[in-house]
């Protein structure tokens, strides 16, 4: 009988991490250690992160990736994801989306097919990423799969940014070197290192992870048909881009401070020789203004990096349910079902309030509301446990939900409800 080879599928990480048991996907470290020892300081190979793809292969029954070359083709075509397709030999870079006949067949040598965001796409990327939230999610960014012929990569090359290189079918040889020249070989389309010089070689197999902290200098070249290499990234704002973001959002909120809708007034202002000179009285009241907005203490200044931290990538879609339930039927749906984030929505908390793709949607809501945000931002998931009709008020029911930490009154998800005003925008998805 012939042995037929099956997918590997990833469970989804539990809504609680152990945070300090080994994990074998960190080397039998936990992640309070991996975090001390490595995380932004220096690469770390660990050999069966995935431990099923050792224990199928011994078994004589090969795990292939949780997602299928065609599948993959089908995303770097269909314009919903971010797609680049880079050829070697010499270098050149396309960008997607791409029609079928421009994506090389996996037997062709020399190309690599990149595609970001692909945890929207798959639910087996989303549950791979999800391993990763021992890191706060304000650092993560996406999961992007390269697939690639023989030879295929992009070059050896730093990032700026931390990155989990994940095997997920064939195998990889990976070079890294921790060298000081950085500077890049001219008239190319991607940023390649002009003096590489490797200090490391390892090759990956299914099941290997190689952590990678920013500016390491690193090379992956493909070493089968259809190898498959899952890299789970992060985010590396500049403090320019993110003191700008607060900046502006603290300057849109001035608008509601009383306090500098003052006139500007200078009776104190003496005849002047030099006209054209700003005056000193002018420039010392603005002086005082701006130490009056306690910039590091201004709610509107880190609420504003906070928001934009949770901002969604461009590139991200989201659709309105088909077909859009009432609030009351929401509501009722939750008593057996669950609203979950959309996979590309970003949720952040920063002291009690909540902020969703970019909005502060707990703002103005009452208590047991910030209560269901609060739990979809910290488990990614948000169902009615135990639940009973009260008394009416103004004609809307209240529930009374049952939480873990007590019991708390709901009101009836109204079309004001910041969680129902998330489901009609799919940001939050009924499962």
């Amino acid at each position: 009988m012939t042995k037929t080879r099956s997918r590997y599928q990833p469970p989804k990480a539990p809504a609680t991490l152990p945070l300090d048991l080994p994990w074998p996907l960190l080397g039998n470290l936990s992640p309070q250690l991996f975090m001390r020892r490595y995380w932004h300081q220096c690469p770390l190979l660990v050999r069966q992160a995935i431990p099923a793809f050792a224990l199928s292969k011994n078994a004589g029954f090969p795990l292939l990736s949780p997602i299928s070359d065609k599948a993959l083709f089908g995303y770097a075509c269909d314009g919903l994801s971010e797609a680049r397709l880079v050829e070697a030999k010499p270098w050149r870079l396309h960008h997607g989306p791409f029609k079928k006949k421009e994506i090389p067949a996996t037997s062709q040598r020399d190309w690599t097919l990149l595609i970001q965001g692909v945890e929207a796409r798959h639910p087996a990327a989303a549950h791979v990423l999800s391993w990763f939230r021992f890191i706060p999610d304000a650092r993560l960014d996406d999961l992007m799969i390269s697939i690639a012929g023989i030879g295929g990569g992009v070059g050896p090359h730093v990032d700026s940014y931390d990155v989990f290189l994940i095997q997920m079918e064939g195998r990889r040889r990976w070079k890294i070197s921790g060298q000081a020249d950085l500077g890049l070989r001219p008239h190319l389309p991607l940023k390649i290192l002009a003096r590489f010089k490797p200090e490391q070689e390892w090759v990956l197999e299914p099941g290997d992870l190689l952590y990678l902290p920013p500016n390491i200098a690193h090379e992956g070249v493909a070493l089968d048909d259809g190898c498959q290499t899952w890299s789970v990234g992060f985010r590396s704002p500049s403090y320019r881009e993110l003191l700008s973001e607060g900046l502006w959002r603290l300057a849109e909120s001035l608008e509601a401070d009383p306090a500098l809708a003052a006139i500007y007034a200078d009776p104190n202002q003496e005849a002047s020789l030099d006209p054209a000179r700003l005056p000193t009285q002018l420039e010392d009241e603005i002086r005082q203004r701006i130490q009056s907005l306690s910039f590091d203490q201004n709610p509107a200044f880190i609420n504003g990096i906070t928001a934009y931290l949770s901002e969604p990538k461009p590139q991200a879609i989201f659709t309105p349910p088909d077909p859009l339930l009432s609030p009351r039927a929401l509501w009722a749906s939750l008593k057996k079902g669950a609203l979950v984030p959309h996979p590309q929505t970003r949720l952040l908390i920063r002291n009690e309030t909540v902020f969703c793709n970019g909005d502060a949607v707990t703002e103005g809501q009452d208590l047991a509301t910030i209560k269901a945000w609060q739990t979809l931002a910290q488990h990614h998931h948000f169902a009615r446990e135990r639940m009973q009709k009260s008394s009416k008020n103004k004609g809307l029911s209240t529930i009374h939900t049952e939480e873990l930490d007590g019991s708390v009154s709901l009101p009836l998800i109204a079309k004001n409800n910041s969680l129902y005003e998330a489901y009609c925008f799919g940001w939050l998805l009924l499962q």
